[in-house]
Order: structure tokens, then C-alpha cells, then sequence
């Protein structure tokens, strides 16, 4: 394995056993063990466990919004919906479990360190995004609108827990077309 073939292995090792495990429940020995590299591989690229965790919600945050950019049409009468869709089909194929973000906060709150500091900006970026959104398309209420749908996406991500994200995001789509119809 090459150098920035090792490192990404590690990272996409270590998201996993996070996601499933939590941030304290993972080890460096387990990840190390089953990315199948050397101790000082992981050392070389990482100077801390906290190091790789910023990695790794760094790369995560940088899939979602690619993922979400990737599925919603700008220019679409309604990227509302396309966000909320977007956001459903990414629940279901990669955040069944909830928010690696929110854990990031929870699990890392009031530490003073990096790791709440880019789970708080991802948040941040999400109320922006539907800002802009708003913005571009004309709606007089865009700070109000912007709160409402990260709302609906965080209730969307809560509640794939309890009932799935198919039914998570049915019920997020009907809430998003009421809202999109009131805000016209």
C-alpha cells in the first residue's frame, strides 16, 4: 500500500468503527488492527487520536456536501425538496445510525478543541446553505426559512432512528412541500 492509500484506508476504518462505535468505544490498537497497517503508519499521518477524529469528520462533512451538491438542482423550482430528498437518501446509505456530527458535539463539548469546533461549523454550514438558498430564490423570510429546514433535516436525522430513514424522510418531504407552499 502507498502512502496516501494507507491513510486513506485508515480514515475510512476509523469512520466506520467511530460511526458504530463511538469516538471513546474505538481504540487506535483496533484501528490500526483492522486497517492492517503498522502503528507508526497511523503516527506518521496523524500526530493523535483527536487528529484523525478532525480527519475524519473533516472528509465526512466534505462527502456530504458533495453528495448533497451532486442531487440538488440550483436552478430547480424547488431545491428545498431536492435538499430534503438529498438529504433522506444519504441518511439511509451512510448516517442509518445518526449524526456523527451531533455525537462529535456531545461526545466532545466543552474540551476546547478542534472536534467540536468543525461539528459545530458543519451545523452552521447547513443553516447557511438553506440561507443561500432562500436567498437565490427570492424569499423574503430567508433567516426564518433557513432555521425552519436544518430543523427539519436534524428532526430528519433524529427520528431515522426510531422509524428508519424511509419513513424519516416521507415525513420530512410532505413537511418540506408545506413549508415550501407557505413561504411562496
Amino acid at each position: 500500500m502507498s502512502r496516501s492509500v494507507k491513510k486513506e484506508t485508515l480514515l475510512k476504518v476509523a469512520e466506520r468503527l467511530f460511526y458504530e462505535h463511538g469516538f471513546h468505544g474505538v481504540g487506535l490498537k483496533q484501528i490500526i488492527s483492522e486497517a492492517n497497517v503498522a502503528t507508526m503508519t497511523l503516527y506518521n499521518h496523524f500526530s493523535s487520536k483527536d487528529n484523525l477524529v478532525e480527519e475524519v469528520l473533516k472528509q465526512r462533512e466534505e462527502s456530504y456536501w458533495s453528495y448533497l451538491d451532486s442531487h440538488v438542482e440550483m436552478d430547480s423550482d424547488s431545491p428545498f425538496i431536492l435538499a430534503v430528498e438529498a438529504h433522506g437518501r444519504w441518511l439511509k446509505e451512510q448516517s442509518y445510525r445518526g449524526c456523527m456530527f451531533l455525537r462529535a458535539i456531545e461526545d466532545y463539548a466543552g474540551t476546547d478543541n478542534e472536534i467540536e469546533n468543525i461539528a459545530r461549523g458543519h451545523k452552521s454550514k447547513l443553516l447557511k446553505y438553506f440561507q443561500q438558498l432562500a436567498q437565490r430564490k427570492g424569499k423574503d423570510n430567508e433567516r426564518d426559512l433557513a432555521n425552519r429546514f436544518t430543523l427539519l433535516l436534524e428532526g430528519t436525522t433524529s427520528m431515522t432512528t426510531l422509524i428508519g430513514a424511509e419513513k424519516a424522510t416521507e415525513h420530512s418531504i410532505a413537511m418540506a412541500r408545506t413549508l415550501v407552499q407557505h413561504t411562496s
